[in-house]
């Protein structure tokens, strides 16, 4: 198991706790993992833990300095995301 630097052993958070740390509710939280649109997050065993970094790497990538800072990257809402498929090429038919 990987150690921190004050040689504690790494937390993981269940998704109620991680729902806390971040601000939002369990089941946005769900939604976010199901959309994958979220933090990252690891199964052990039938049991979802998310890293403490990661959920704050998550929060991070969505910090702004104003409303026309775009930051470094968005975080999405919590809902399905059409794919970036590019249109289909023009064929001419015959």
């Amino acid at each position: 198991m990987a150690t921190n630097p004050t040689g504690l052993p790494q937390r993981y958070l269940r998704t109620p706790e991680a729902a806390r740390f971040v601000g939002l509710s369990i089941r946005t939280l769900e939604k976010h993992r199901i959309y994958g649109t979220g933090p990252r997050y690891s199964k052990l065993g039938g049991r979802v833990v998310y890293r403490v970094e990661d959920l704050q790497a998550w929060v991070d990538s969505g910090a702004k300095a104003s409303t026309s800072d775009p930051g470094v990257a968005t975080v999405l809402p919590a809902k399905r995301q059409s794919p970036l498929v590019p249109p289909p090429a023009n064929r001419s038919r015959r």
